[in-house]
């Protein structure tokens, strides 16, 4: 398998890097035409049009949209199906989320200046969505890392959609559900479950924030209903960035670049080192190992398209690579005089020694699998707690202080031309 190779003594290097790493998406303006009918349908036509296209899209079909509520029946028969070690697991992954997402809940605060009282009162959305992938997939993990924080931040409302096979959602998604606490499941996915939890019908109540992942169809849905509601963000291919030195396990380094590539054929795994010889044991693991992989296609088209190995000179420029990059992921082998993970500012998350692989974050370790990818985790962070909170100002001022902010604010109203804001001020003097 052929992946491609940028040392950073090559000219052009940071073009050649930046053209290799920039996912430029197609246009899809079919998609958003298609996006535009479901959005339009639901807004006028309520259950009715849902109905309509859950049985186009879900290919299920609901005499009334109450149909589609997951019963405790249903639930029930999922723990009968499931076994208990299983189970148990996602009890313990949960613990451990909900351990770490605790440690992010935002109190309210106040101080006083000069008798007045300034502060924030900090209170949880009241309602959220969360949107899961299904059909012939499995992902208990995604309900986890969206609920439990929602749960932990006070949030009274969540709802969950999930598209059905035959009829049915996956045993292991519903009990992920009903251990967190998920108050109403509905069997249906899709952009015009997105419209739904936006929107409303007369059934469904429009939440106030809208979580998780989804297919092209589901996020540009969400975007087009940005505003309407919150959303959590516009999520791209999943990627991991691996830094491991001269003594990094070449098995492990070419496991972990399949654990991200097995995603989709757009996941991007890139390995950076100083050793060329670490580069060559790894190309040598990656064809020895590849064949018996049970995802082996989409591991080689992501590879061999966005897969990259980078050979720097020293371990300095490792540190201005990888904050250029922000990549989703970054796994941290060696290296450890550098303390890279102290300099390295850009990253969703960081998975420090041959111990912590990404694939502990992606399910149980406690932190959020849900990360800034495309370079965005220069300004943003992991799905947490503060995400499912939100900031009120409060302020009360006192009589003697009110004066002294009078002058200034009527000035400063003056100068920008706003009469009626300087007279408020000036009639607190």
């Amino acid at each position: 398998m052929k992946i491609k190779l940028l040392n950073t003594s090559q000219a052009n290097f940071n073009k050649r890097l930046s053209d290799h790493i920039s996912f430029k998406q197609r246009s899809y303006e079919s998609v958003e035409k298609t996006v535009d009918k479901i959005l339009k349908k639901i807004a006028e036509n309520g259950d009715s049009g849902l109905r309509q296209l859950i049985k186009r899209y879900d290919k299920t079909s609901y005499k009334k949209i109450s149909d589609s509520v997951v019963t405790q029946k249903e639930i029930s028969e999922a723990y009968l199906e499931t076994s208990k070690k299983i189970v148990s697991n996602l009890r313990k992954a949960m613990r451990n989320i909900k351990t770490f997402s605790r440690h992010q809940k935002l109190e309210s605060w106040s101080i006083n200046v000069k008798g007045s009282k300034l502060g924030e009162k900090v209170t949880p959305i009241n309602s959220v969505g969360i949107y899961v992938p299904g059909g012939k997939a499995s992902y208990p993990s995604t309900v986890l890392m969206n609920a439990i924080p929602a749960k932990v931040a006070g949030v009274r409302n969540i709802t969950m959609v999930c598209p059905p096979m035959l009829g049915k959602l996956n045993p292991l998604v519903l009990i992920a559900a009903d251990l967190c606490g998920v108050n109403k499941i509905y069997k249906f996915g899709g952009a015009h479950a997105i419209g739904a939890l936006a929107l409303g019908t007369e059934t469904i109540k429009s939440v106030d924030k809208i979580v998780g992942p989804g297919n092209i169809y589901v996020a540009t849905a969400k975007k087009k209903v940005y505003g309407n509601v919150g959303i959590d963000s516009f999520a791209g291919p999943s990627e991991v960035l691996i830094i491991a030195d001269q003594n990094a396990n070449p098995e492990l380094v070419a496991i972990d670049m399949f654990a991200q590539a097995e995603h989709d054929e757009l996941a991007q795994a890139i390995l950076m080192t100083s050793s060329k010889k670490l580069i060559n044991a790894v190309r040598l693991k990656i064809n020895s190992l590849i064949r018996n992989q049970s995802r082996k296609g989409i591991i080689e088209k992501s590879l061999s398209t966005r897969g990259l190995f980078i050979k720097v000179r020293n371990p300095e420029e490792i540190i201005g690579i990888a904050n250029e990059i922000a990549p989703e992921h970054l796994e941290i082998f060696g290296y450890e005089g550098a303390k890279l993970e102290t300099k390295i500012d850009n990253a969703g998350a960081i998975f420090i020694g041959k111990n912590s692989p990404e694939v502990f974050g992606d399910y149980c370790a406690g932190p959020n699998h849900v990360l800034p990818t495309g370079g965005s985790a220069k300004y943003a962070s992991p799905l947490g707690v503060y995400d499912f909170l939100k900031r009120t100002s409060l302020m009360k001022i006192s009589p003697s202080h009110s004066k002294e902010l009078s002058s200034t604010a009527s000035l400063l109203a003056d100068c920008e031309g706003l009469t009626a804001h300087s007279q408020s001020a000036k009639l607190r003097e």
